[in-house]
């Protein structure tokens, strides 16, 4: 079940009757986000996406909403999807680190060029508010991947300096559970497969993140934001092999005894990923499951942290105990019907 914040009234009144447009919308976070804020009643849910597959797969579960082919590298498409949109939930990305190493210009084309497009149009077809959805690759980036996301943070978050109508805002994350491309379906892959779990090296530590609570974080900004703002929300963190361990105790029939192997790290990959850094620590706001970190273009909040305070997989609360990760991963649920 969806945890819905404290601002969960004012989310249902903000999208009933309203019309909302989720670019990427066949992903994960998509199909998640879809399926609970139709229980809010809007108008009409779009999705936005390049992949007929998903789209055809995406409507057989949710045959209410109105799906748009379409690429955010081209404003054409865009400008078709979101007329008479209220609400865009800007979710479309290369996302996979070794794919955006290999096809560093396709990252820019697509999370960086693609979110300038969607802010031109959104702005111009009057959108109310629009949600980027960004990552703890785009702090103090080490890859394509990442430094393709922190251009797109600045672009969406900068983007209410120049008047107009529509409020920009992001949400920044870790690792989402159970999400297409990520770790745990990995594991679970090769599980059935009878093959031993990868990890790149025992040490990494990663954020873990339901999908209901990405969900509960990017309703949060569109309440919350006033402009500039991104979102962050606190996640614990555990190492790798962990996680691997956790996951072979509860889905693999050999339980501990199933092999894990080191890999090495992979290109553009850290040890340790970072939500918040050190000089957006003196312009953040700190609640108990959140910070909120304003732009530098707005009278700045009074610092709470010390200068060289980051936030980050290796400072968070930690889980060492394989029955609390086991506890994240019965929370995740199934998310095949998702991904």
């Amino acid at each position: 079940m969806v945890l819905l914040t404290k601002h969960d009234k004012k989310m249902f009144s903000n999208l009933a009757d309203k019309t909302v447009l989720i670019t990427g919308g066949t992903g994960s976070f998509g199909n998640r986000f879809g399926a609970i804020i139709r229980k809010l009643h809007p108008r009409e849910i779009r999705i936005f996406s390049r992949d007929e597959k998903k789209q055809w797969e995406m409507e057989r579960v949710f045959p209410d909403f109105r799906y748009f082919i379409g690429d955010v590298r081209d404003v054409g498409s865009l400008e078709t999807a979101m007329e008479g949109v209220d609400y865009v939930f800007h979710a479309a990305a290369l996302k996979q680190v070794p794919t955006c190493e290999r096809f560093p210009l396709e990252a820019i084309r697509t999370n960086t060029i693609g979110a300038h497009n969607v802010c031109e149009v959104a702005q111009a077809a009057g959108v109310k508010v629009v949600v980027g959805l960004s990552t703890d690759k785009a702090v103090k980036p080490v890859n394509a991947m990442g430094m393709s996301k922190a251009l797109m943070e600045k672009l969406i978050c900068t983007r209410n300096k120049y008047g107009g109508k529509t409020t920009f805002c992001c949400v920044r994350y870790g690792n989402v559970m159970g999400t297409r491309g990520s770790i745990i379906p990995l594991f679970k892959k090769l599980i059935k497969e009878g093959k031993p779990l990868t990890i790149t090296v025992p040490e990494m530590t990663r954020f873990l993140l339901t999908l209901d609570q990405s969900v509960d974080l990017v309703l949060l900004a569109m309440v919350a934001g006033k402009g500039g703002e991104v979102f962050v929300h606190k996640a614990p963190a555990c190492t790798v092999i962990d996680l691997g361990r956790a996951i072979a105790s509860k889905y693999s029939p050999l339980g501990l005894e199933h092999e894990i192997v080191e890999i090495g790290i992979r290109s553009g990959e850290k040890i340790h990923e970072i939500l918040v850094n050190e000089y957006e620590m003196q312009r953040s706001v700190e609640e108990s499951d959140y910070f909120v970190i304003h732009p530098e273009y707005v009278d700045q909040p009074h610092a709470t942290h010390p200068y060289s305070t980051e936030y980050s997989s290796d400072n968070a609360k930690r889980i060492t105990a394989l029955d609390e990760i086991v506890a994240l991963l019965d929370l995740m649920g199934e998310t095949d019907l998702y991904i």
